[in-house]
């Protein structure tokens, strides 16, 4: 399960993105682009709601919510999935 502390900051950047581009995001399209669960998302964007980083009825950003967002947007963060790891070759004799 994805929690909500590494969601965050995919969430933020993404919303800074939308946000920066004028374009609205739903929560759909934002699980969407982030490859992960709705409710992963809605759960993190609740608790950036909770936090005041987050107006989670319109899905925009508040202006700190925006400014750690626009941070993250030039900063390299780590693939939200581990890459599966390759299957071991089976060797034939």
């Amino acid at each position: 399960m994805m929690t909500t502390e590494k969601l965050a900051p995919y969430v933020l950047r993404a919303l800074a993105e939308a946000q920066q581009e004028g374009r609205r995001i739903d929560l759909e399209t934002l699980a969407l682009t982030l490859k992960v669960r709705r409710p992963d998302v809605r759960k993190t964007v609740s608790a950036l709601h909770q936090q005041g980083l987050v107006d989670a009825l319109r899905l925009t950003l508040s202006l700190t919510g925006f400014a750690i967002g626009a941070a993250l947007l030039t900063t390299e963060l780590q693939p939200i999935r581990r890459p599966k790891a390759a299957a071991p070759a089976s060797s034939a004799a």
